[in-house]
């Protein structure tokens, strides 16, 4: 017989992991029922006991109410000897549809004078051997193709998970390898298949749904037709999406073997599912957590090793952004409360009966998460009111005093209250520390910079360098475990909270990547659609005399003097406004929500550009404004301006009113470049520098999700005028794995992107040019269709094209208008023809039928690599842009031995300065415009005195190889001529724009 690989083979490879043998062998007489050794093993649950009006295996469920609260029943049985089991029922079915099954498995069921516990919860190290024969006494069962539907009572689900007769989980599952897989197939069942009036897919009446194949699993707490979410419930490959190979097993084992067993499934319900809201709304208007399979990971680990090790133990958490940081730090908060060691004699063991941790201290500078901790303690926990703030070590010594176990502080604070920790030595405390998000407000960094013993800095430090600081002035107690949440851990970070390994590196306790958050979904890529933009610059010199100056720091301030001029922001928020109003405001990008932020370099800068932006609104006459943000006071020109004084309200209310429509762009020096929240932030105006940590939290404030509103990864652009494409490579290498950066865009490929597109003959350009006209001039729909639909024809049949042609001629076209579409505003010039094939495009890429079965994804591919990268193998650039897909390893801090003043200066005087400073800088042409055509007739006069002029260009019958001849004569007689005319060299070989235009222009001139 050969292997079963088909969807009844895992659904029998589940079933006998969960409950010891396989109803098939069973059936067969040649399996048996293992001895449940420990309670370890599921019962087999029977289709035929499933009640589909109650949603309950009514069988189990009564058998476990027998087993363990008889005298409960008995009082029924006594005064309701008929009918007290439709009154249990009845009670079950109006309770669970009110508040749901959670609260239900939690707080049980009261009937009449009767109460009955619906589940007994997981004990504790610490629980009496009571509470561990009730844990025993639970019936975990298994029942497979469950018919659940009175309207169609042949519908069946794959298998559903009880506890006492009562559903927890439903599972669809497929298998890869008869083309099924838990992605597509899977999830459209639940969405098309699945009837969800049926009282056990209600919402609330289950758990969870999960879709499973042998790769991947997918969970949804609601199911909602076509319109259900269903989330990734899978371990990550590579730091990606997906699952790693198993070598034991299929790659999903871990669901059956891990995840749903006894223990596991009961701290899942106890510990971390979560229904939002309160019991006073609707049961339909909530939300249900189920924990993503890495929320739930971390905080096992770290309760594990935390009873393994005891207190004064480091935990770095490396989780990106979208991975539910939040609802993380409140599991592992209140996990931690009732962690208890697993022998007397690890450090900080005050015995086995007694919890590690006197409190759990969480520092972070988010009211957002102080909310949910409340609301989540409160969904878990008895104990009611085991919360309070702490800002200095008295309220910390109140709140222990007052039985607070979960206690809140800011990141400003955080030195007062390690101060508390000391002082309270005989106390055992976990700090939780979300230093990922820094304080969005100015005032906040002064403060810690005070309470660091700073008088002022220019720029703030962000926030893992406050919490370093703070840990430098004051030691790291014995008495306490810190467990940090990063997104971009800094190698000193590393050193201060990693696992130290056996070579003596650091690595993080856990992580959850960008790259894994990126490909499931939950953030955007921001470096997709990434655009440098260069500046020019010339100085003259204003005085007679010839000082010396420090070459190096001459360099610099000239350039922030050129940088921070008014002329100079002017034309920079020209070109910003160029490519936010066309293609931001006026394309509708979500759904007509989407703003942008201008990133300048300091107060100053943010004020020019925030008056030069407004003017141009108003001079425009556009309906939107723009807000700007900034701590203090700032003197500009002679006058003092404050953030609320510009904006015309107070600086508590920007975060607000920026989320209106009336605002689309928000301007910034240093503040809301971290922690800063705004999901329909869609384009990026960078002015400032930016790198390592700095740069990827800044970049970062663009890639949160909005399903609603339609975001998609497409929908984002940075304009940077500031940094290199190899400074944003840099920043995010260590962070940033598995995903590509784009060089700067080099417009010319459009010109090879078009002749290539031209030489396949598809379209007539005199079918663009009347496409174009007929468009412009409003013409109704049919007049366009025939232009379009001759040109498709050719393509679709006549041509009679191969696959990879067609794939070809399509991947090019809509290559052309992505990038075309990103650029227009933003160049330095127009070509008409570009504009017109641009709209001709857009209309036929649609009509274009190609066969190839991977032609999407191979598009798909494409579309999702940045156009520079294609400009840069033109060139033959001799670097690649993948960013590093492996761990990327951080170097220690090196500090200069000779201090800041450390090396000889170098002086040059302020002409060479100046000189120096031009040639960097400027590469525009000085030359007057009779120098310029003196210049232009020697060029042409030395390319028609080459040896190769007659043979290799003029009589050459080849079009494309006498351009090539062209542009070798052209490249060797400017190298000729370098000397002498050395600005005019600098500008051919470095601008490819001018470079263009200049050949074009000389072979104009010459002819044939």
């Amino acid at each position: 017989m050969v292997s079963k690989t088909n969807e009844q083979a895992l659904e029998a490879a589940i079933e006998k992991a969960l409950t010891g043998t396989c109803l098939e062998e069973l059936k067969a007489g040649v399996g048996e029922v293992k001895p449940d050794f420990g309670n370890k093993f599921y019962k087999i649950g029977q289709p035929s006991d499933f009640d589909m009006h109650y949603a309950l295996d009514t069988k189990l469920f009564w058998q476990f109410l027998e087993t363990t609260q008889e005298q409960e029943l008995e009082k029924l049985k006594r005064t309701s000897p008929h009918d007290w089991q439709r009154k249990v029922l009845e009670r079950f079915d109006r309770l669970i549809k009110k508040h749901g099954v959670l609260h239900l498995l939690k707080k049980g069921l009261n009937v009449d004078d009767a109460f009955f516990n619906l589940m007994y919860p997981a004990p504790l190290a610490s629980s009496s051997e009571k509470v561990k024969e009730n844990f025993a006494a639970n019936i975990f069962s298994v029942t497979r193709q469950l018919r659940y539907s009175k309207a169609n009572p042949l519908q069946e689900i794959d298998m559903v998970l009880f506890i006492n007769g009562i559903p927890l989980i439903t599972l669809e599952l497929k298998n890869h390898w008869t083309g099924q897989t838990a992605r597509y197939h899977g999830q459209k069942q639940y969405r098309n298949d699945r009837d969800t009036s049926q009282p056990l897919l209600q919402f609330g009446r289950c758990l969870v749904h999960m879709a499973v194949d042998t790769d991947e699993v997918y969970m949804t707490t609601k199911l909602a037709g076509k319109s259900t979410f269903f989330l990734p419930f899978n371990k990550g490959n590579n730091h990606g999406q997906g699952n790693p190979p198993n070598m034991f097993g299929h790659k999903t084992s871990y669901l059956w073997e891990e995840v749903f067993t006894k223990e596991s499934l009961a701290n899942i319900i106890q510990h971390f599912v979560r229904l939002d809201g309160s019991s006073k709304d609707d049961l339909k208007k909530r939300t249900l957590f189920f924990p993503r399979y890495h929320q739930m990971d971390v905080v096992r680990k770290l309760v594990n090793h935390v009873a393994t090790h005891g207190v004064g133990q480091t935990y770095l958490i490396q989780h990106s952004a979208g991975s539910g940081k939040s609802n993380s730090i409140t599991w592992a908060a209140y996990q931690l409360i009732e962690t208890y060691p697993l022998a007397a004699d690890i450090p900080g063991s005050k015995g086995i009966d007694q919890p590690l941790f006197d409190s759990v201290i969480v520092v972070t500078d988010r009211k957002l998460l102080d909310k949910q901790l409340r609301d989540n303690i409160k969904e878990f926990s008895e104990i009611k009111n085991i919360i309070a703030p702490a800002f200095k070590s008295s309220e910390l010594k109140s709140a222990l005093e007052n039985g607070k176990k979960i206690i809140i502080t800011t990141i400003q604070k955080f030195p007062y209250i390690i101060d508390g920790i000391a002082d309270l030595s005989d106390k055992r405390f976990a700090v939780i520390i979300d230093e990922a998000h820094s304080s969005q407000s100015g005032s906040a960094h002064d403060n810690m910079n005070r309470a660091m013993g700073k008088s002022e800095v220019e720029e703030a430090d962000d926030a893992q360098d406050k919490i370093l600081a703070a840990m430098r002035s004051r030691k790291m107690r014995g008495n306490a475990s810190y467990l940090a949440f990063t997104a971009t851990p800094k190698n000193t970070t590393l050193e201060k909270f990693g696992q130290q390994q056996a070579d003596g590196s650091f690595k993080p306790f856990h992580l959850y990547s960008m790259k894994q958050a990126i490909e499931e979904g939950f953030i955007l890529d921001v470096i997709a659609n990434y655009t440098t933009y260069k500046s020019y610059y010339e100085i003259e010199k204003s005085i007679q005399e010839n000082p010396e100056f420090d070459s190096k720091k001459a360099q610099k301030r000239l350039r922030a003097y050129v940088e921070t001029s008014q002329q100079t922001i002017d034309t920079k928020a020209e070109i910003m406004l160029e490519h936010f109003i066309p293609h931001v405001v006026n394309t509708k990008k979500l759904k007509g929500k989407a703003k942008g932020m201008v990133v300048t370099q300091n107060i100053e800068t943010a004020i020019r550009y925030y008056k030069a932006i407004t003017r141009l609104l108003e001079k425009q006459g556009n309906p939107f404004k723009a807000i700007i943000a900034f701590s203090g006071a700032k003197e500009v020109d002679g006058i003092e301006y404050t953030e609320a004084q510009m904006n015309g309200f107070a600086d508590t209310e920007t975060k607000d009113k920026f989320d209106t429509d009336e605002y689309r762009l928000l301007i910034v020096a240093n503040k809301y470049l971290t922690g800063f929240d705004q999901p329909k932030l869609s384009a990026m105006y960078v002015d400032k520098k930016l790198t390592s940590v700095l740069c990827v939290q800044t970049l970062s404030r663009l890639n949160r999700s909005a399903p609603k509103l339609g975001k998609k990864t497409e929908d984002l652009f940075v304009l940077d005028f500031f940094n290199s494409v190899d400074d944003i490579k840099a920043s995010f290498d260590p962070f940033y794995t598995s995903t590509t950066l784009s060089e700067a865009t080099d417009v010319n490929v459009l010109h090879e992107l078009k002749d290539e597109m031209d030489d396949m003959a598809v379209y007539e350009w005199h079918e663009v040019e009347e496409f174009v006209t007929r468009y412009f001039n409003n013409e109704d729909a049919q007049a366009l269709s025939p232009i379009i639909d001759v040109a498709a024809n050719r393509f679709n049949v006549e041509l009679e094209l191969d696959d990879n042609d067609k794939i070809d001629f399509k991947v090019k076209a809509k290559q052309f208008v992505k990038i075309y579409g990103q650029m227009a505003s933003i160049m330095p010039f127009e070509i008409v023809a570009w504009e017109k094939l641009f709209w001709f495009l857009k209309f036929l890429i649609p009509k274009l039928v190609v066969r190839d079965p991977n032609s999407d994804e191979l598009d798909e591919l494409l579309n999702s690599v940045d156009l520079s990268t294609y400009g840069l193998e033109r060139v033959k650039l001799n670097h690649g842009i993948d960013l590093d897909d492996s761990e990327t390893e951080l170097d220690p801090q090196n500090p200069n031995p000779r201090g800041g003043h450390g090396g000889e200066e170098e002086t040059d005087p302020l002409d060479d300065i100046i000189k120096n400073f031009n040639e960097r800088w400027f590469q525009g042409w000085s030359a007057t415009a009779e120098e310029q055509k003196v210049k232009f007739i020697n060029i042409a006069e030395g390319i028609k005195k080459h040896p190769d002029f007659e043979a290799k260009y003029r009589d050459n019958p080849d079009p494309h190889n006498r351009t090539l001849a062209f542009e070798k004569m052209l490249k060797e007689v400017m190298l000729t001529r370098r000397k002498d005319e050395l600005e005019l060299y600098k500008l051919f070989a470095n601008d490819s724009a001018f470079k263009a235009a200049w050949t074009q222009s000389l072979q104009n001139s010459i002819g044939l």
